[in-house]
């Protein structure tokens, strides 16, 4: 975008440095509790850091993501979810993620789903994956991993972007019990209509970043702008299933926010 460009080459000079440490400063860990209808009682008090919108490169330094991995992997998660535009749109910004990825532990592995700027760095996602693969962490890209605690069962699954990819939920649920409950990886809000359709117990997503710049906790660009139906923040529900939509650790296309701050969600399960 020719906003993106213009703004870009400040983010080096003294009064980059200040932008960027006042949005570093200003991330919140906000903790949710979300309460599952379904599921074995060893699953109450999972621990589950979601993480999403980093635009790295745009604002936002290989060192201050390593910083902030440290940070939540301080809270000892039990998963770690990594919800989409990691990236802001170069191909060079992948390898900024190493030390970051690096940094972040949890007590099982690590998943992650593209979004539509991984698209705009490398339109094959092959550094995408081949980056996100060699930390030990693992991509949830229509398809699913059975996650267990105690006697407790969790589906873990993931889907494409909704708007440069191919979203394959049937292909993500494949091997999933009836009556065990599921939590879907979706960067993209709008894919919730196809999820709580099917079932799908939690979804996690991100895109919106909050609407960034907003006017009494409304975003200046229409809603629709970020999601058909309104899902720009916050938790919604449709009968059973909910979705979860984060605020986001970094910015876009301009490098501040208003009455948006950044978020990393710290969420525990609750039965």
């Amino acid at each position: 975008m020719m906003l993106t460009e213009l703004t870009r080459p400040l983010q080096t000079t003294s009064i980059g440095k200040v932008i960027r440490g006042s949005l570093r400063k200003a991330c919140q860990l906000r903790r949710v509790e979300i309460f599952l209808s379904r599921g074995d009682s060893d699953l109450d008090g999972l621990r589950i850091a979601m993480i999403s919108d980093l635009h790295l490169g745009f604002y936002f330094s290989a060192q201050e993501f390593r910083a902030l991995a440290e940070e939540v992997s301080r809270w000892s998660p039990d998963l770690v979810c990594l919800v989409g535009d990691l990236v802001d749109d170069r191909f060079e910004e992948f390898d900024e993620l190493e030390p970051g990825l690096a940094a972040l532990t949890a007590r099982h592995p690590v998943f992650a789903v593209p979004g539509n700027h991984e698209y705009a760095a490398d339109v094959t996602l092959n550094r995408f994956h081949s980056v996100i693969e060699n930390s030990g962490a693992i991509t949830l890209m229509n398809r699913g991993r059975r996650f267990r605690r105690g006697n407790g069962a969790l589906w873990v699954c993931g889907v494409d972007d909704l708007i440069a990819g191919e979203p394959d939920l049937e292909s993500a649920v494949r091997g999933m019990e009836d009556d065990e409950p599921a939590l879907l990886l979706s960067h993209h809000p709008d894919f919730f209509c196809e999820a709580a359709h099917c079932g799908i117990d939690l979804t996690l997503s991100g895109h919106t970043h909050g609407g960034q710049i907003t006017w009494f906790g409304t975003p200046l660009l229409p809603k629709n702008h970020y999601s058909r139906f309104e899902y720009w923040k916050g938790l919604h529900a449709i009968e059973g299933s909910q979705l979860l939509v984060g605020k986001g650790a970094g910015v876009c296309v301009l490098p501040f926010r208003v009455s948006a701050p950044p978020e990393v969600l710290l969420i525990e399960l609750r039965r």
